[in-house]
């Protein structure tokens, strides 16, 4: 039995990777001897390594064959290399194409993706206990947290596999040292791409498997034609917008959330899963009390980002009280609240809301017109989640169309504006990120995180009235 690492990535290749197929078909086009890139021999420390190509040679070859330049060939050229089909012979750990006289080799197809080797633990701690055996103990830090998890987690068989590395190992040094190298780095890569190490990132990794592989091709049957032709109908009557309105509305999204896209602009002060270092979590916490200026100038992008920020949303209560119009926005709380409540407290949340909002005379009564007030009042009469979602709009509606703009104007955002922090940004040493990676502390369950919140409910409910000890205990028991 194999027992999957949690660093297992899962190699059994979904079908939506054929593009790679288009990718090995231009990796056996540079390995043509007349038109490809011409491979060389070279002396790797003072051994030479035969059929060796430098970074600068694949980058030229690209750029001359595939009509780019040398930024798009070399993104492409460390594409190939982080799928595994071209491997560095010097710097190993880092899966990129350096556009220099750096060398390379190209992977045996044995290696490929193409084969769909399914990476098992038992090979991989193969591989760990030979390369334990000829660096004589010493591995590197990750190879060896790797190597000792393995170890304990298949101790049943360990002897199996200690006894196949030193096979493998015997069989390697009877080669000769130019083959020997050249096999080592060929397996080292493999493993690189498919075990890396921490902090890097694996093209290999896809997420979780499909149930239904979109490649198959479907019978057709009277169900098929049937799904078609219904798709075909709602698809002609569907609205159209000139392709000109969208673009534009395109642009001004992107435009507008450029600056905001960690995936276009660094994070500040630094990017946590990069640095280890947590500034940027803590600067912006759900209830931090100064948020940050980037976070407070997205709150006027739209309505609905205000809202979905819950500093943001306190931030609009303060206004809200001002204008004395409260109500608005604890009833759009009340409606999500109900939204996605627990099904049990739902006809209790339902009674409460339509004496505090709409019943008349109700303390915090809110102003709908008649008709969403009669459907709402008379769907109350048997509640369910999404009873109160007319009402819940049309509260929203009135909000974003005239409280949203004149708090943008007030003097409450503008105060918030002024207080807001703009981080510096981090400028980390490589020396300094492994050394924030080894103080890498675990962080809080949230499970812990909420029991913490259930119990500060609990005390501000018990703060503001008697407690029922009869019902406090049955909440518990049904939690349980």
């Amino acid at each position: 039995m194999t027992i999957r690492s949690d660093r297992d990535h899962g190699q059994r290749y979904r079908p939506r990777m054929s593009c790679l197929k288009k990718v090995e078909a231009t990796v056996v086009q540079m390995q043509d001897p007349s038109t490809g890139v011409k491979g060389t021999n070279q002396k790797l420390n003072v051994t030479t390594i035969p059929h060796a190509i430098t970074g600068q040679d694949i980058v030229a070859w690209i750029t001359k064959n595939m009509n780019m330049d040398n930024d798009e060939a070399q993104a492409f050229g460390t594409i190939l290399v982080a799928f595994g089909y071209i491997y560095p012979l010097q710097d190993h750990k880092k899966l990129v194409l350096r556009p220099d006289g750096s060398l390379y080799r190209f992977q045996t197809p044995y290696f490929w993706p193409v084969q769909k080797w399914k990476a098992e633990d038992t090979d991989y701690a193969i591989y760990l206990a030979k390369r334990n055996i000829r660096k004589k103990g010493v591995l590197d830090v990750y190879e060896q947290e790797e190597y000792n998890k393995l170890h304990k987690w298949m101790n049943h068989k360990w002897d199996f596999i200690v006894m196949q590395a030193k096979e493998q190992y015997h069989a390697g040094k009877a080669r000769q040292k130019a083959d020997r190298v050249v096999f080592d780095c060929q397996e080292r890569a493999y493993w690189i791409v498919h075990r890396p190490p921490p902090q890097t990132h694996s093209a290999m990794d896809y997420g979780l498997d499909r149930h239904i592989d979109p490649n198959v091709e479907e019978k057709k049957t009277y169900d098929y034609y049937r799904r078609i032709n219904i798709y075909t109908q709602q698809a002609i009557m569907r609205s159209r917008v000139k392709s000109t309105v969208s673009l534009g509305a395109l642009v001004k999204y992107m435009t507008t959330l450029k600056n905001h896209d960690p995936f276009l602009v660094p994070c500040l002060p630094s990017n946590p899963w990069q640095t280890d270092d947590d500034s940027y979590w803590e600067l912006n916490t759900p209830d931090v009390e100064i948020p940050t200026k980037m976070r407070v100038e997205r709150w006027s992008f739209s309505f609905y980002e205000l809202l979905n920020d819950p500093r943001g949303r306190a931030d609009f209560k303060i206004f809200l009280k001002k204008e004395f119009s409260g109500e608005n926005l604890a009833f759009w709380e009340a409606a999500e609240e109900l939204k996605w409540g627990t099904a049990a407290s739902m006809s209790e949340k339902a009674e409460h809301i339509f004496k505090t909002f709409l019943a008349p005379g109700a303390p915090r009564w809110i102003n709908i017109d008649g008709r969403t007030m009669g459907i709402t009042v008379k769907g109350l009469e048997h509640p369910h989640r999404y009873v109160l979602d007319g009402a819940q709009t049309h509260i929203f509606m009135l909000m974003k169309k005239d409280t949203f703009y004149r708090y943008l104007k007030s003097p409450v955002y503008k105060e918030i504006q002024k207080k807001a922090i703009s981080p510096a940004p981090h400028d980390f040493s490589e020396a300094q990120l492994q050394q924030n990676m080894r103080n890498r502390r675990p962080s809080i369950s949230p499970i812990i995180t909420w029991e913490k919140e259930q119990e500060e409910k609990a005390k501000a409910a018990a703060a503001a009235g008697p407690v029922d000890i009869k019902k406090l205990m049955a909440s518990k028991l049904d939690r349980k």
